[in-house]
């Protein structure tokens, strides 16, 4: 291969880019393989590029990107440089049409520039060039991801050195570039889940929050009216006004759940464990809170409690959410005129608690759907009932992180029970 300094070479390799690599090299390689089926994390192993490679080719700077936005749009994922300052680092993004990288993908073939600070006084307006040459970068060579023979990034390979790197280099670059295609390419969409999880979290949490205070206060204007404070009110009116309070009731119901979600999911909920007596503590102000309910449904509510104090090692505030999403769906998904039952037993290791009501229940198919985020009971009966499909997952969040288990049983037209089981003490850590 030559190249002139001002020149931009995309060089053709052979089929097989290692038959003429050494041993050194085949035993990097074969490391390579090693790492990716041990499932290294894609920074572990541009890592050990850097390190291992730097021996035996010029190198003080890897980086890799990958293509978003349709294939439209390159960003850095990692960069590592045996040098500071960084100007092109990680988060970079660039357009790749009109680009010479859009060459490199459309043809499959690595790119060598030999004289950056010559390519970039050619071409002004690669921004990219300009921060490389401010880093001292001289050289560079790039190749494209391959998976599937579709591209899917670019392993960039930089140095200080002017010529720095020839056919054998590029061999070698080319070689580590399909050992990394596919398993790069899995670990970077993982961590794009991740972040793309976690910032819907936070949208979430911001947004069930704000509008918890204006929900709020459309619930004390409403009352405000329907008690006569600011006038009286004709039968039509306050009917109106009574319909309103409940779905602003229903959709505060629905932040809070959004919100607990949100806290849980992004690690921000932590488990505050002390002794406390379970029904005086959680399971009475939990009715107190579905009470309303109950009496709006001409619902009959059973309980069933051991005599004398439950003592409990939890976090109240947390099981109370539990009580209370259990019994508000027993009213919520059960029979007008109905019965809902709350049964508590105790031996000397474990706590159950049983909430169980007269309705249309749910077959057996459908318990799988339960306790799944976001998921419902397809059935006409129950979705035609509103619910967000997220209290019965913190449900099991909670009695999970409390060390136990919850289950739901149910006969099809007769009644649905759900029953939870804690330890009384929390096991050590």
């Amino acid at each position: 291969m030559k190249n002139t300094p001002q020149t931009i070479a995309y060089v053709d390799i052979a089929a097989d880019p290692e038959s003429s690599l050494g041993a050194a090299e085949r035993s990097i390689l074969d490391r390579i393989n090693q790492k990716v089926a041990a499932g290294e994390t894609l920074k572990d192993i541009i890592d050990f590029l850097f390190n291992e490679t730097r021996a035996i080719m010029p190198c003080d700077r890897i980086g890799i990107g990958f293509l978003e936005e349709n294939n439209t749009r390159l960003t850095l994922y990692y960069v590592v440089t045996s040098y500071t300052p960084v100007y092109l680092d990680t988060g970079y993004s660039s357009d790749i049409r009109g680009s010479s990288l859009s060459t490199i993908f459309n043809t499959g073939t690595p790119r060598v520039i030999n004289d950056l600070a010559a390519y970039y006084n050619a071409h002004p307006g690669s921004e990219s060039s300009k921060l490389l040459v401010r880093e001292g970068v001289l050289s560079s060579m790039t190749c494209p991801l391959i998976v599937e023979n579709r591209p899917v990034g670019l392993l960039f390979r930089s140095s200080r050195q002017r010529a720095a790197y020839s056919a054998r280099e590029i061999k070698l670059h080319l070689a580590i570039a399909e050992r990394l295609g596919q398993a790069v390419e899995k670990a970077f969409r993982i961590e794009q889940l991740s972040a793309a999880f976690n910032s819907y979290m936070e949208m979430l949490g911001f947004v069930t929050h704000e509008l918890k205070s204006p929900l709020s206060s459309i619930i004390m204007l409403g009352a405000t009216l329907t008690n006569g404070y600011m006038g009286a009110l004709d039968e039509k009116q306050k009917e109106t006004v009574e319909r309103m309070i409940k779905k602003a009731e229903y959709l505060i119901t629905l932040t809070g759940e959004y919100l607990n979600l949100s806290r849980f999911e992004s690690g921000k909920i932590a488990a505050s464990f002390r002794v406390v007596d379970f029904v005086a503590d959680i399971v009475n102000p939990a009715i107190d809170i579905v009470g309303p309910q109950l009496e709006a449904n001409r619902i009959t509510l059973e309980t069933f409690f051991p005599p004398g104090d439950i003592k409990v090692e939890c976090d109240p505030e947390l099981l109370r959410v539990v009580i209370v999403n259990l019994a508000g769906n027993a009213v919520k998904y059960g029979n007008v005129h109905g019965i809902v039952r709350i049964s508590i037993t105790a031996d000397a290791e474990k706590l159950k608690v049983s909430v169980w009501n007269t309705g249309p229940g749910f077959s057996e198919s459908e318990k799988k759907n339960l306790f799944k985020k976001f998921s419902r009971i397809q059935t006409p009966e129950l979705m035609s009932r509103k619910g967000s499909g997220v209290g019965l997952y913190m449900c099991w969040k909670i009695v999970t992180l409390h060390g136990g288990q919850i289950r739901a049983d149910s006969t099809v037209g007769e009644w649905a029970e759900f029953t939870f089981e804690i330890p009384l003490v929390r096991a050590p850590l």
